[in-house]
């Protein structure tokens, strides 16, 4: 059955290390998912989300516009992030890999998301929604985004490896 994103409660987040030291909180403010899903039968879910390159948000414009540039997203050329499953292995009650492609800047790589169910619940206003929590690390570098500073100190001024974070929830259709 389909299922559509409510993107007022939903959030596709990411943390990079900056210098080695601090973490760097970012998001994507628009994206869109294509989600079929039978809670009775979650192993057949699919799932084709697009992320919006344009859209990132650090809370930094210097660093968000760096973010857009050709050193990292090229968000001119490539407005467009895809994620696309294929295949989805259950792990347990409420959890689950779902394995699929990442898309960025014309480069699919397979990435595995480890994804929990938080379950369903009616609004007051009688619509069925349904809530999913996802995380997966990559390696930054596999797309092609090499941009970095070595640091005088040893390290480098960007972590390759990123944590990225979803927060979904849908309406049953």
């Amino acid at each position: 059955m389909a299922w559509q994103l409510d993107p007022s409660h939903s959030s596709v987040q990411f943390v990079a290390r900056h210098m080695m030291l601090s973490k760097v909180r970012g998001e994507f403010e628009q994206f869109e998912v294509d989600f079929q899903f039978d809670p009775d039968r979650p192993e057949d879910a699919v799932v084709e989300a697009r992320i919006d390159t344009t859209s990132i948000n650090t809370r930094d414009t210097q660093r968000d516009d760096h973010l857009r540039s050709d050193d990292f997203l090229n968000a001119a050329d490539h407005p467009v992030m895809v994620f696309r499953s294929s295949r989805v292995e259950r792990t347990g009650d409420t959890s689950a890999k779902i394995h699929g492609d990442l898309t960025i800047r014309e480069v699919t790589k397979p990435v595995v998301l480890d994804a929990t169910y938080l379950g369903q619940s009616k609004s007051p206003w009688g619509a069925t929604a349904a809530g999913f929590e996802a995380s997966t690390k990559i390696n930054r570098e596999d797309w092609g985004l090499t941009w970095n500073v070595a640091l005088e100190t040893g390290g480098w001024l960007v972590s390759k490896d990123i944590d990225i974070n979803i927060e979904a929830e849908f309406v049953e259709q």
